[in-house]
């Protein structure tokens, strides 16, 4: 696994998002929840808006353009007009950084 330092923990307090460009087609969404930090495609599979503008629930962020959840764990939707799974990514906390695998995207047929 190749991980990128994506930010600092202090940069996304539990409960929002950060938008981080590491280079990729998309940038990445980072979310620091109650249950931990994930990240997934910064990209709305319905509509291509940014992600991290939306509402974090739990393990779900809400696209803010239509209303459709994805779960954070695998990054499949929860509710319509989403209907395809964006890329989540393994996370490693390192200290005080958060650390994003992109070249390893999570299978979400393994959740």
């Amino acid at each position: 696994m190749t991980f990128v330092r994506a930010c600092a923990v202090a940069e996304v307090p539990v409960g929002t998002v950060l938008s981080v460009d590491l280079g990729g087609p998309v940038p990445v969404a980072i979310v620091n929840t109650k249950k931990g930090v994930f990240a997934i495609q910064d990209a709305c599979s319905h509509a291509a808006v940014a992600l991290s503008s939306g509402e974090v629930a739990g393990c779900t962020l809400e696209c803010a353009a239509h209303g459709a959840r994805f779960d954070l764990r695998n990054g499949r939707p929860l509710d319509l007009p989403a209907t395809t799974s964006v890329p989540t990514y393994p996370v490693r906390l390192d200290g005080a950084d958060i650390f994003i695998d992109l070249q390893n995207p999570i299978d979400t047929q393994e959740q």
